[in-house]
């Protein structure tokens, strides 16, 4: 092969070969001397070492076997791969592959997943599994990854039932992912009870939510989630009052939501297209719910507040009736002792103005002994 290309730049140095060959050989030669012999499976291309295998639209039918032990990267595309069985990248007979962290298996018609798929990968980071018609998703497909922290999924959960959340749920639990990326699968819901403690970055974009539930925001506040920076652009939103409590979460902090500014209304139809995040209450039906909402509140407490009077006074009659002799024998008693008091004023009073007692002197009582 050196020999044909010293050839072939022997041929265009002295001109004689003509300007299709010469991009002939631009365009095939890099991928034929890239071509590793040693160590690189069948229908593969092994890049500079063979710690980067890519194996590019040749059809396969199932992982290629024999890969390289100190593999790192590997990428299969366009293939027709259909089921992944357990410890399907292993290599038959020589162990696990420890220094494998990047697997992209994007467009490989991948349609089940079965236990322990990825098992002998134990350094595996990041897992492109986007663009896959999957059916059928084991609870215990990433068992034996324990060091996986990127996970893809763009639209590959549109054919895995109604309610793809539970059995999402049930593979990514027990995992520690950093970043998982759900964007095209067409969710109606977050996929709370799927999404791993520790989740840092959560892609959902383009799907069908028209919104979020205070109770999904709660778990999105919770303690393993505080972290987590969630993606919405593109979703359908509904903007009636039923928004308020995203709008107020996102404004609240806005660093959890990126892509805040591209968020678009797309119901109702007067508000289609329209920038969710600017809106005010008043814009998305909530005034005057909100005013008559304040109006019935407030009568109803005056309603209560007279009810509460009401029972106060009944108690107080009723005090007064059930002790209405010890009463009577009370006011008779102190109407006794004012009047008591009162006529020894009196007396005082007659004692203190009586002109013969002002007029007496003192020393005329010796005289009269």
């Amino acid at each position: 092969m050196a020999g044909r290309a010293g050839a072939l730049r022997l041929l265009m140095a002295r001109g004689r070969a003509p300007r299709l060959l010469l991009w002939l050989a631009t365009l095939l030669l890099p991928p034929l001397l890239l071509r590793a012999g040693q160590g690189c499976p069948g229908h593969c291309y092994c890049f500079a070492t063979p710690e980067l295998v890519q194996c590019s639209y040749v059809r396969l039918q199932e992982p290629p076997a024999e890969l390289p032990r100190g593999v790192r990267n590997l990428t299969i595309a366009g293939g027709n791969l259909t089921v992944l069985r357990s410890a399907a990248f292993a290599r038959p007979g020589s162990g696990p592959l420890p220094e494998l962290s990047l697997l992209l298996l994007a467009r490989d018609n991948i349609e089940a997943v079965e236990e322990r798929a990825f098992q002998g990968l134990p350094g595996l980071a990041v897992l492109d599994l986007s663009h896959n018609p999957l059916r059928a998703l084991a609870a215990g497909a990433f068992l034996g990854c324990p060091r996986l922290r990127t996970l893809k999924l763009n639209q590959a959960l549109l054919l895995l039932g109604e309610a793809p959340e539970e059995p999402l749920a049930g593979a990514l639990r027990n995992l520690s992912l950093r970043r998982l990326e759900l964007a095209g699968n067409g969710l109606r819901a977050l996929p709370a009870a799927a999404l791993p403690d520790g989740l840092e970055e959560l892609d959902l974009r383009n799907n069908s939510l028209q919104g979020l539930s205070p109770e999904e925001l709660a778990r999105l506040d919770s303690a393993p989630l505080a972290r987590l920076q969630l993606h919405l652009a593109a979703n359908p939103l509904r903007c009636d009052c039923a928004l308020r409590p995203l709008l107020a979460w996102v404004r609240n902090a806005s660093w959890r939501v990126p892509d805040a500014r591209s968020l678009r209304c797309a119901a109702p139809r007067e508000l289609s297209g329209a920038a969710a995040l600017p809106l005010r209450p008043e814009q998305l039906g909530c005034g005057a719910g909100r005013a008559g909402e304040q109006e019935e509140l407030e009568t109803a407490s005056y309603v209560f507040f007279g009810i509460v009077l009401a029972l106060i006074g009944l108690i107080f009659l009723m005090v007064l009736y059930l002790n209405r002799r010890g009463i009577k024998r009370w006011l008779n008693n102190l109407r006794e002792a004012c009047r008591d008091q009162m006529e020894g004023y009196h007396y005082r009073y007659e004692q203190d103005t009586d002109p013969r007692r002002a007029s007496a002197s003192p020393s005329a009582s010796p005289s009269g002994l």
